[in-house]
């Protein structure tokens, strides 16, 4: 499984990005995360190229938790 975390690198993003590609590990394993640095306010999560979660279109960060139980951990 690959998972690739979208993130504006012009606002204060990374850290979000960072704690939850340590939190896809500790909870998958061998998961694959790849950060890609954006603009525009991004936070976009995809899983082997499909998005399941948007900052955007939610107008929040995830939750604890919420991007594994969204992959299905």
């Amino acid at each position: 499984m690959k998972v690739t975390i979208e993130y504006c690198g012009g606002c204060p993003f990374l850290a979000q990005a960072n704690a939850l590609a340590v939190e896809l590990k500790d909870t998958f394993g061998e998961v694959e995360v790849e950060l890609v640095r954006s603009t525009g306010g991004a936070f976009e999560v995809r899983v082997d190229g499909n998005l399941v979660f948007s900052k955007k279109a939610s107008k929040r960060f995830p939750a604890y938790r919420e991007i594994p139980e969204l992959i299905g951990a």
